[in-house]
């Protein structure tokens, strides 16, 4: 941790991109303490809040890409045993919490590789069941992205909003204060979203059957 603990320490763009991807597999590194720092940073003109948002969302995609290369091919017996062994415990991890993002894999489909990157505890184990699953890389990549990058902007609003009302040494305890707002408010995102694949869904249905019905006629 001590390693993390330097990065941390020294945010530029290549660390936020080395910091998101570690995030994005199985290492426990917390977003809101690099990209909301980061943005905090780039109100002073330091960094470039886009460019921070942009290489955040890339290591997310890269890291997201090797949890879901790794359980396309070595199964859910090796992913199992792994959560459960000692370098598991080490990153946090353990069986519950995979099955846990399982099942929202289970009742949300390949919408939650999207909804699933805004939840704390589900964001960086979504992609296991998507290579479980063998779900299309292509749509993977494209939700896992879309969704990253909103968690991403959201943290840097944050941090952003935060450089001009409170002094940096109060940052990250200030940070720490404010997400239980952001888990709220990212929950209440994520219903939305869910509500709108689920309306879009039940809309289509009749639609295309009643094309059907007109097609036999």
């Amino acid at each position: 941790m001590n390693f993390i603990d330097t990065l941390l320490g020294q945010l530029n763009y290549g660390t936020i991109l080395l910091l998101m991807l570690l995030e994005s597999t199985v290492i426990p590194v917390p977003s809101e303490l690099v990209v909301a720092p980061a943005a905090y940073q780039a109100a002073s003109g330091d960094l470039n809040v886009f460019l921070v948002v942009l290489f955040a969302t890339i290591g997310a995609a890269i890291g997201a890409t090797i949890n879901y290369v790794v359980a396309l091919y070595v199964g859910r017996p090796v992913i199992y045993k792994f959560a459960n062994s000692k370098w598991g415990k080490m990153c946090l991890l353990n069986q519950e919490k995979v099955e846990k993002s399982e099942k929202y894999f289970d009742e949300h489909g390949v919408a939650a590789t999207l909804t699933g990157r805004l939840i704390p505890g589900i964001r960086h184990l979504i992609s296991i069941p998507a290579g479980l699953a063998r779900m299309h890389y292509g749509k993977f990549l494209l939700y896992t992205t879309l969704g990253a990058g909103v968690w991403h902007s959201i943290l840097a609003a944050l941090g952003w909003y935060l450089a001009s009302v409170v002094p940096k040494d109060q940052l990250n305890d200030t940070i720490e204060k404010y997400n239980t707002y952001i888990v709220v408010g990212i929950v209440a995102i994520v219903v939305l979203v869910i509500a709108f694949f689920v309306v879009k869904h039940y809309w289509r249905k009749p639609r295309k059957m009643k094309d059907q019905l007109e097609d036999a006629s």
